[in-house]
């Protein structure tokens, strides 16, 4: 199987909570299509700086990540995101490094979405096409 990506959308969950709560209009919500890697080995969503920047995310905190091969980094934690993808919606938090952004398994979870691996497409999980379904025990 090759790569697969996948357009979402990655808007600043703060400036959500302000639109709602009558601070900003719609407009002013920092939010961003991209194609991002989707990447079911992986665990969290990752952002480069350049995204961090323009959704102007707070760092919430710095954890150590071990990367593919191996090494070890010290990596920016940032949030809070709202993550969009056909008819699903995920909140979470996001690792800042590399060059692009990577989808991974836990964002993937919430939203209950699968790997087309004939087409390597990302699709909404057609046991649920309507919402997505999680089980909370």
């Amino acid at each position: 199987m090759g790569l697969v990506y996948a357009d979402i959308t990655l808007s600043n969950l703060e400036d959500i909570s302000l639109f709602r709560r009558k601070y900003i209009s719609e407009k002013e919500i920092r939010r961003i299509e991209v194609k991002s890697l989707v990447d079911s080995g992986a665990y969290m969503l990752v952002v480069p700086e350049h995204i961090k920047l323009q959704l102007g995310l707070s760092v919430i905190e710095q954890r150590e990540v071990e990367l593919a091969d191996g090494k070890i980094s010290l990596c920016d934690i940032v949030g809070y995101i709202e993550i969009r993808f056909a008819n699903r919606m995920a909140v979470c938090n996001a690792f800042v490094m590399g060059n692009e952004v990577l989808l991974g398994a836990i964002p993937m979870e919430e939203l209950d979405v699968i790997i087309e691996p004939r087409n390597q497409r990302l699709i909404v999980n057609p046991e649920n096409p309507t919402m997505p379904k999680m089980k909370i025990k």
